[in-house]
Parts: C-alpha cells; structure tokens; sequence
C-alpha cells in the first residue's frame, strides 16, 4: 500500500526522526534538512519537503520553485561545515515514498565513491581529458537510442508538458 501524509513516517517531521537515525538540523516553510546519526560520512544529510510528495517525478508548486535554490543553500553549508570537497546528491526512487534527497559531504579517501553502475568498470580518458567510466556488465547502449529519447525529451519540454 502506497503512503499516505497519514501512514508516512516522513511526514511526521521530528517525530519521526528517531526512526530514522537522525535529528532534524533545520528548516524552513516548505523543505527540512536532517543530518544522520548512522553514517559512515561525516555530514550525511537528508532534504525533504515538509508536503507529502512521493517521488521527484510529482515535485509541483512552491516546493518545485525553491528546490534549485534550498538544495544549492544546504549543500553549501554542509560542504563548508564538513570540510568536504563535494557533496554529492542522491535521488532514490524506492523505500519511503516520499520525495528524500540524499546529501553526502565527499572528502577524499573517505566510504563514498562515484560508482553509478554496476559492475566491473572500465576506465576510458575522453579527448577533453575527462575520465569516463563503463561497466563491462552494461555497455553504453546505441548512440542513436539515447539521441532518440534525448531529442523526444527536449520536445516534450519546449511543448511545455
């Protein structure tokens, strides 16, 4: 059964927050920031809208308006705070359904990495420098599929849908 504002533990805000391993670390009308307990990284945090919104897909109204802004204002202050390089930004769709961005402060030499796919991967140095890597399990699917989906995205969105 799908969740409900009333059966998701994530809407229950601070009270909920025992649940999960963490403490809420602030807020404002519409998102929440909460910084985890049980974390291999220092700073792992998680940003939420306080409004039930299931899935990144369903981000509407004025949550949709201040995410850009709320998710660059927190990220700074936990790269900053942590001494991080980086921050690296998770969006899951499984679990709780209930829109959680995951944000991970990345130092060097610490739990995180930057795998995105899965299996053996292949390191590939591009022309402009940049390291690419591929998975010997999942080769990059045909240029002329991903053009495809690429060029129907663009038009769905110049559609204004």
């Amino acid at each position: 059964m799908p969740a409900t504002s009333e059966t998701c533990l994530i809407c229950r805000g601070a009270d909920g927050d025992p649940e999960f391993e963490r403490f809420q670390v602030w807020e404002d009308r519409y998102w929440r920031l909460t910084v985890s307990l049980s974390a291999e990284v220092l700073g792992f945090a998680y940003l939420e809208p306080k409004r039930h919104i299931p899935y990144i897909t369903e981000l509407d109204g004025p949550e949709a308006q201040t995410f850009g802004e709320v998710l660059a204002r927190t990220s700074r202050a936990l790269r900053e705070e942590t001494g991080a390089d980086l921050v690296y930004v998770y969006i899951f769709g499984g679990g709780v359904p209930h829109l959680h961005v995951h944000l991970a402060p990345h130092r060097a030499n610490d739990a995180l990495n930057s795998r995105m796919i899965r299996g053996e991967l292949q390191e590939e140095r591009l022309s402009s420098g940049v390291t690419r890597f591929v998975s010997t399990e999942f080769p990059p699917l045909p240029e002329h599929e991903l053009h495809a989906v690429g060029e129907r995205v663009g038009q769905r969105l110049a559609a204004g849908d």
